[in-house]
């Protein structure tokens, strides 16, 4: 259930990003109140999912997901440019989500219970 917490943090922390662009500093009320609720909503979601995963997991694992959702919807929504070596990157930070994720769920399985 950890995961999937995480899954929904990382969609609100996206969501938060997008609707930061979109308040001109602060001066556009609709967005600004999106802002708000969509960091509230991340930050209550990633701190359900680090009831079980370890912070440094949970928290690279938003970020990155965050980060490359970010800049997926902001090339299709804004028009940021994409170019090879951004894309490179963003295939470099899938990977290493995609690796935090085999590593930890290798360590809790091998993990010996305690008593």
């Amino acid at each position: 259930m950890a995961w999937i917490y995480l899954l929904i943090a990382s969609v609100f922390e996206v969501v938060f990003a997008l609707a930061t662009n979109a308040t001109h500093g602060f001066t556009v009320l609709w967005p600004s109140l999106l802002t708000a609720a969509a960091a509230s909503g991340g930050i209550f979601f990633l701190s359900l999912a680090l009831k079980t995963l370890d912070v440094g997991v949970g928290y690279t694992v938003w970020t990155g997901i965050g980060s490359v959702g970010t800049v997926t919807f902001s090339t299709l929504i804004f028009h940021e440019t994409m170019t090879p070596a951004k894309a490179l990157a963003f295939v470099l930070i899938i990977g290493g989500v995609l690796g935090l994720k085999i590593a930890d769920h290798l360590s809790t399985s091998n993990a010996t219970p305690t008593r």
